[in-house]
């Protein structure tokens, strides 16, 4: 059945940015849609899963200022539905190497809670991990763990309270940009005073039918788990932290994990990397480097784990050359807002981005600074529209 409607803006792709962006929206009286093309909640994306690290360690100062109201927006969601569980942030990495001095001093520039860990005193504080030679580590206190998909069920819901419409099982299949932009799916046709694109690896092609391709990677994580020799070893319940490792012998990208929690007894530890994929076949994509990867580093570091992932579940990453987010305007159409290029570490952000995608959309000025996120940063290759 073909629908139509008229609205103040239709936002594609209902991840974690689309969804805050709506209700964002919404809460500005704007009478708004939700478009997403698989049937929600759905596992085919970058939002899903149980769990995902919120925290201010960066090596950017903009990323731990953004940060500071993501901590208040996300309490606020907290109140209404749990998705948040504070645990601290371990980050360790060579004690002289730029990129650890860049998270140590970034935490300490912005006043973060942090405690400086010795060796003399990690494993008293960290029990079951072995902290390399050379290797320092510092906790940020405030950070922890996000209840990810519970987290977008409750934004959407608050979506819906506020008077806005998601539609899943809806494919775009044309962008018509105008002064009023014209938006075609499987389903209907949509015209709206502006549209924020929020596709995350499908951003491209929606772009090029309004005549831009941004320099986006889409790569396939494999999201792995590891099963405690001991249960309860690397517990939440027993606050061992989140970690990230900035880098180490086995790889010069980040390795990250989060306590046993989601699957009992299993600790998830990821590589923050993985191999280049098309979103439409994923699963087309078996290379295994980073399973490699982590199976020596757990073996290496983690001596209360088994160095055999039991459970491998997979997401997708959509990179930016820098590895900063794309938020601005569509160069050419001023009523086409992108939120883009979230490089596996925009999910903490999602109030945030959907704050400013929708000041973007109302052409306010935006509350952040967004000269890192700006489009004219690369030369986007623009072509005809399809």
């Amino acid at each position: 059945m073909s629908t139509t409607g008229e609205y103040d803006c239709v936002v594609i792709g209902a991840g974690v940015q689309g969804s805050f962006a709506a209700y964002q929206l919404a809460k500005s009286n704007q009478r708004t849609i939700l478009l997403e093309q698989f049937v929600l909640p759905h596992t085919r994306g970058s939002s899903h899963g149980q769990t995902r690290i919120i925290r201010k360690a960066y090596e950017q100062d903009f990323y731990a200022h953004m940060m500071e109201e993501c901590y208040e927006l996300w309490a606020q969601l907290e109140r209404e539905a749990g998705v948040k569980l504070q645990t601290g942030l371990l980050v360790m990495g060579p004690e002289n190497s730029q990129k650890y001095q860049q998270f140590k001093s970034t935490l300490q520039r912005n006043k973060v809670p942090m405690v400086t860990l010795t060796r003399d005193n990690f494993s008293q504080h960290i029990p079951h991990v072995n902290l390399a030679e050379g290797d320092g580590a510092v906790v940020d206190i405030t950070a922890g763990i996000l209840y990810a998909d519970r987290a977008l069920k409750t934004v959407q819901g608050q979506f819906q309270k506020l008077g806005g419409i998601i539609r899943d099982k809806e494919k775009v299949t044309d962008i018509e940009p105008g002064p009023v932009v014209t938006v075609s799916t499987t389903a209907g046709v949509y015209r709206a005073k502006s549209v924020v694109i929020t596709a995350g690896p499908w951003a491209n092609r929606l772009l090029a039918h309004t005549g831009l391709q941004l320099p986006l990677e889409v790569v396939r994580i494999n999201v792995c788990y590891w099963k405690e020799k001991v249960p309860g070893s690397y517990d939440v319940k027993q606050r061992f932290p989140s970690f990230i490792l900035t880098e180490g012998e086995e790889s010069k990208d980040d390795i990250y994990g989060l306590p046993s929690n989601e699957y009992p007894g299993l600790m998830k530890i990821c590589h923050h990397m993985g191999s280049e994929t098309d979103p439409d076949q994923r699963d087309k994509q078996t290379d295994r480097s980073d399973i490699d990867i982590l199976q020596r580093y757990v073996a290496r570091c983690f001596p209360g784990l088994l160095p055999e992932p039991a459970v491998v579940e997979s997401c997708m990453y959509t990179l930016t050359p820098d590895r900063h987010f794309v938020l601005d305007c569509h160069p050419t159409y001023g009523n086409i807002v992108i939120g883009a290029g979230f490089s596996g570490h925009g999910f903490k952000f999602g109030p945030i981005v959907g704050k400013i995608l929708c000041e973007l959309s109302l052409g306010e000025v935006p509350s952040y600074d967004l000269s890192p996120f700006r489009i004219r940063r690369f030369q986007a290759k623009t072509k005809s529209a399809l």
